[in-house]
């Protein structure tokens, strides 16, 4: 399936630029419409509380969503206007918990950008992991402070047979076809068949995308710290794997580097879980 709806969760945060030229950038090279989200959070007292929220709480509160959302919606026009992407984008602006609204609207895109967490800087941002579980489509996350503009021209594969990385791979199909190389990472101490990689990379050949299987071997006890390594090293621009809630036992290592990966990263993600 063509990228043809992207979907793009903007607030006023610093970092949003960095997401904003990803999705940018994609929405041209895929020829897809984009739509700016913006979510204008609502005052929520606790439980435990009776009674409407004081207007001393409350004034103050209202003055900084709206400045907030404000800010989001220039930062998504300046962007979609300085790419001539005008005629082919929207905003949509809705109040809510922004996980929530979020994650239900990232069902009706072929993918949805967001940012890297940053939890000291914006409490209004949403948590990544919990939209990659909820949303039940592939979400592409960016670096914080790193330019996004060419993504997918060098993409590694965290391979590991599992659902969720099949699910990935299967939702990073249009990129993959797209991408000038391949690498089908996988970990040797943990085969899916006589040679690791060998099945899912005949697979893509079906598709016209030659991937090259490579094999980290014993990636010791920092296997996040591995698979970002090899990206690094091997000059990637996306990095495709499955997102996992927790670890279990009967996942593959690269289950439990979930958070790693998105606390770490340096290139962007695409997850699928």
């Amino acid at each position: 399936m063509a990228l043809k709806n992207i979907l793009i969760h903007v607030t006023e945060s610093t970092q949003t630029k960095f997401r904003l030229e990803a999705a940018v950038s994609l929405c041209v090279a895929h020829d897809a419409h984009l739509t700016g989200l913006g979510v204008r959070a609502v005052p929520e007292l606790p439980p435990y509380s009776v009674g409407p929220i004081p207007d001393i709480i409350l004034e103050p509160f209202e003055a900084q969503q709206n400045e907030a959302i404000i800010a989001a919606r220039e930062a998504f026009d300046a962007a979609v206007n300085t790419a001539g992407w005008t005629g082919r984008s929207a905003w949509l602006q809705i109040e809510g918990n922004a996980t929530d609204v979020v994650g239900l609207h990232a069902r009706y895109a072929d993918l949805t950008v967001t940012g890297q967490d940053m939890p000291d800087e914006d409490q209004w941002e949403i948590s990544t992991i919990d939209l990659i579980l909820r949303s039940g489509r592939p979400v592409l996350v960016t670096p914080n402070g790193i330019p996004n503009k060419d993504i997918g021209k060098r993409v590694v594969i965290a391979w590991n047979a599992s659902r969720e990385v099949a699910r990935a791979v299967a939702d990073a199909m249009p990129l993959l076809e797209t991408a000038d190389s391949v690498d089908i990472l996988t970990v040797a101490a943990n085969s899916d068949g006589e040679v690791p990689g060998a099945d899912i990379a005949h697979h893509l050949a079906h598709h016209g995308v030659v991937a090259n299987v490579k094999s980290m071997g014993d990636p010791g006890s920092e296997p996040g710290d591995a698979l970002l390594k090899y990206v690094t090293d091997t000059s990637a621009d996306l990095l495709v794997m499955g997102a996992y809630g927790h670890s279990r036992l009967r996942e593959f290592v690269f289950g439990g580097v979930t958070r790693h990966v998105l606390k770490a990263m340096t290139v962007p993600v695409l997850m699928s879980h």
